[in-house]
């Protein structure tokens, strides 16, 4: 156990009684728990179709399967990023293509992004990395352009806006993670956003065996090949929660990160990555960039405070390095530097002033 951990679930009184109503109905897989949180995720996000999912990765698997993207089709994804995003691209027998990221913002890079376009390129899986939230203006102009799907990879990005309009909102659909690293969590889960009516019906099947979209006990259709990818009630409950105090969270994740810039900000040791102009931060993680990141990593641990790294640069890791799989289109320089530089402070809706203090000094004598 670390003395001030990474991250922490927020769990209350409400929370527990929610779940407990769940169990003690006796009806424990989808239904109105879950067609509650998505309403709920509806209404927070302002409008179009909303469909919860068993995880974040499902969704994005599902998006490429709705749009029609298969084999003999490209997916550019970024190189710094989990490798669930990538991989959708591959399960559903699509070619991944792997770009670099803008050292400045862990983002994707539009302009490599734009290189690595053929006529065999169907979608991008842009990713908000952390809560950063993507220039979709850009990414709108490669989509008129090109005639590209724009599937955003939003795990990380619950409460992030991009020109004061919500992630989710923005490119054909968005899908995110209730994973326990995410401040709003379910434990495992995802949501996918669209305001596309077709793709929502189609998903809605697909996750629940291709059933008809409205099915009656008596009269129960099956419209297509499917498979179970549902949320059930006992975890839609947790999110349900969690998503009625969301503002509040959001205000304390944005003040904390806030503290955290003024206690750094003079140290030219250490470089925080630039939050997308025009955009707002849902800071699902708190990263820095800082040299010899093991050996600081390893020494925060030491003393109780857990760290970790950001993500991965997947061209390293053999999964990716099959070239029937997998493209890598040009140098991925900053991807490189982010895997090797990148360090995740902790944050999370009760941190204190004195404990992010405590890492910051701790930090301080590391480096």
């Amino acid at each position: 156990m670390y003395k001030i951990p990474l991250i922490k679930p927020y769990v209350t009184e409400e929370l527990k009684d929610r779940v407990a109503a769940v169990l003690e109905s006796g009806y424990l897989t989808e239904g109105p728990v879950t067609h509650q949180l998505e309403k709920v995720f509806c209404d927070y996000i302002g409008g179009g179709h909303v469909v919860a999912l068993s995880s974040c990765t499902v969704g994005l698997e599902l998006a490429l399967r709705a749009c029609g993207i298969g084999h003999g089709d490209e997916v550019i994804v970024p190189d710094y990023t989990y490798p669930a995003t990538a991989d959708v691209a591959a399960i559903v027998g699509a070619r991944i293509v792997l770009v670099d990221i803008d050292r400045n913002t862990m983002l994707v890079d539009y302009e490599k992004l734009e290189q690595a376009v053929t006529e065999n390129t169907k979608a991008v899986i842009p990713v908000s990395l952390f809560g950063n939230p993507l220039n979709h203006e850009r990414l709108q102009r490669l989509k008129n352009q090109y005639n590209l799907m724009i599937i955003e990879d939003a795990a990380c990005a619950i409460g992030a806006e991009y020109k004061s309009r919500k992630a989710g909102t923005h490119a054909d659909i968005s899908v995110f993670s209730l994973h326990p690293r995410k401040f709003i969590t379910s434990g495992e889960g995802g949501i996918l956003t669209t305001d596309n009516a077709g793709y929502a019906e189609w998903i809605r099947s697909y996750k629940h065996f291709g059933m008809g979209v409205s099915p009656t006990r008596e009269g129960t259709t099956f419209e297509r090949i499917g498979t179970n990818y549902k949320l059930s009630d006992v975890l839609a409950a947790i999110a349900v929660s969690q998503m009625n105090d969301i503002d509040k969270l959001l205000e304390q994740r944005t003040k904390a990160a806030a503290y955290y810039r003024e206690l750094l900000e003079d140290d030219p040791r250490v470089t925080v990555p630039a939050v997308t102009e025009g955009g707002r931060h849902s800071y699902q993680s708190f990263c820095i960039y800082i040299e010899k990141r093991d050996t600081v990593m390893r020494g925060l641990r030491q003393k109780g405070i857990e760290v970790q790294i950001g993500t991965y640069s997947l061209h390293m890791h053999k999964a990716f390095q099959d070239d029937r799989v997998c493209r890598i289109a040009g140098p991925l320089d900053g991807s490189v530097y982010a895997f090797n530089h990148c360090l995740a402070l902790p944050l999370f809706y009760d941190i204190t002033e004195a404990e992010q203090e405590e890492v910051v000094n701790e930090l301080r004598k590391l480096l």
